[in-house]
């Protein structure tokens, strides 16, 4: 058994610390140490292709939703002041972009419904797999007397 492998039995605070001793003694291992563990995605939370943001926003109540949705409308609200203020000075083309931008913002805004209607069909799938997985699970019986 190799020594990453012993440090993996006892987990993340085995690397912390072995990161923590590397600095203090010579800070190019503990560099080193730990540019290996992100490397290895022993330190991320990138298992399953899951980045700590999604983590975060399921753990959260779909609260990174709700900071995305916030943060968008946000940028559209500076984009739009910002095309106030740059006319071309030829009204019927500043017209026509002002029609187009605002046909792109609706396309988009119907495909982030269309993301959350599908997100939340597939949450839906999967939480009535659960209860059909449940269902079928035997009823637990009286329990049998220990072997002798």
């Amino acid at each position: 058994m190799g020594f990453a492998a012993r440090l993996d039995d006892f987990g993340r605070p085995a690397w912390i610390a072995l990161m923590v001793l590397g600095f203090i003694f010579f800070w190019p291992v503990g560099l080193a140490l730990l540019a290996f563990t992100i490397w290895s995605g022993r330190m991320g939370c990138w298992h399953h292709g899951y980045g700590w943001h999604d983590r975060f926003a399921d753990h959260a109540g779909h609260w990174g939703e709700r900071m995305r949705d916030r943060a968008q409308r946000r940028a559209e609200r500076m984009f739009r002041r910002e095309q106030r203020r740059h006319s071309s000075g030829n009204r019927a083309f500043d017209e026509y972009r002002m029609e187009t931008l605002r046909r792109l913002e609706d396309e988009q805004r119907e495909f982030m419904e269309f993301l959350d209607r599908l997100r939340m069909a597939k949450d839906k799938a999967e939480f009535d797999e659960f209860l059909d997985e449940r269902r079928r699970r035997p009823a637990p019986g009286p329990e049998a007397p220990p072997p002798a």
